[in-house]
């Protein structure tokens, strides 16, 4: 009911003054205002007490749920299905479009697992394969950076690798919310500590790395304007950051590859360290391009589990379009 109403039905403006029904009709407006503030807050409580339900499931299960959620999410949302087609379909990965489109799903539902569920109970759903890289760098005494990209369960990896070494990693809050707390609580567990998406986020990250310390990056996450450089990406040129390559080249850091693969009916993940060599020497177009090429490649093993739905290509705010009648790469360098 509208407040002209209520007021033409329970307010007699014989017998009110105008002061009166005014006042009248604040108290209204704030009650109005009032309940969808509760209305919110009750359903973000919903949220996250669904999440907590959720973990107590199987990951089997979970997944299992997952694959028919993305189909789901892929049949009714016309604009996420142009978007994940047109993605995968420029990678030309789309031969792989009907499991990509359950395994998002399954990139949704696992997560009430990977955040809620208990640090041990996560930890043993995963195996580590190459973990004698990291080794090596911890060993010569040197940082290192690690590179994920949104490929697989980007979430446990962090997780993973924290339980066997100190971890700082870059983080932005979620736009739900309620959301928060959790995600705060999950990823700031033991040895996993978290840095702020902007400038004093930068420079504690520089501070780890320098202190032979280990970060983690998603290094196809679009970037702010002035944080990246335009750079081709499965042969479209997209805004990628240059935040990696500063790192290296002002602490001499190893950079190592890293992503989790899910493996079949929700038995864990394998999570993949690989080697990746890359000189300061190199100029930064070269380097953010050598650095692509290296996602392309961890793409490649498993294409059907990357984030395709991520608007990857999108113009950050005041960022100048890369010209289209010439290539993103001014100086190709070999992946």
């Amino acid at each position: 009911m509208s407040l002209r109403r209520f007021s033409e039905i329970y307010i007699p403006p014989r017998k009110l003054s105008l002061t009166r029904r005014l006042l009248l009709c604040a108290i209204l407006r704030l009650l109005k205002k009032f309940g969808k503030v509760l209305q919110k807050r009750m359903l973000d409580a919903m949220l996250v007490l669904l999440f907590r339900l959720l973990s107590y499931l199987p990951l089997p299960i979970l997944h299992a749920i997952g694959s028919a959620f993305g189909w789901a999410v892929y049949l009714a949302s016309p604009s996420y299905r142009r978007r994940l087609q047109e993605n995968i379909r420029q990678a030309g990965f789309d031969c792989h479009l009907s499991a990509a489109i359950a395994e998002s799903g399954k990139n949704v539902l696992e997560l009430p697992f990977i955040w809620c569920a208990s640090p041990q109970r996560v930890l043993k759903t995963v195996t580590i394969k190459n973990w004698e890289l990291v080794q090596q760098a911890q060993d010569a005494k040197r940082g290192i950076i690690f590179l994920t990209p949104h490929l697989g369960c980007f979430e446990v990896s962090a997780q993973a690798t924290a339980a066997h070494l100190p971890l700082t990693v870059m983080y932005r809050p979620p736009r739900q919310a309620a959301l928060k707390p959790l995600i705060e609580d999950a990823r700031a567990r033991h040895n996993l500590s978290l840095a702020p998406a902007n400038l004093s986020g930068v420079r504690a990250l520089f501070k780890v790395v320098k202190r032979s310390g280990a970060i983690g990056l998603l290094p196809d996450q679009v970037p702010q304007n002035g944080e990246g450089i335009w750079a081709d990406f499965f042969g479209k040129p997209a805004y990628t950051m240059t935040l990696p390559a500063k790192m290296l080249e002002m602490s001499s850091a190893t950079m190592i590859l890293a992503f989790a693969e899910r493996l079949p009916r929700g038995r864990g993940y394998t999570l993949h360290f690989l080697p990746f060599n890359m000189t300061a020497e190199l100029t930064p177009q070269q380097q953010v391009r050598a650095i692509n090429a290296a996602m392309e490649q961890l793409i490649s093993m498993c294409p059907a589990q990357y984030f395709w739905s991520y608007n990857h290509y999108k113009i950050p705010a005041g960022v100048v379009p890369p010209d289209e009648h010439t290539p993103a790469d001014a100086d190709k360098v070999a992946p």
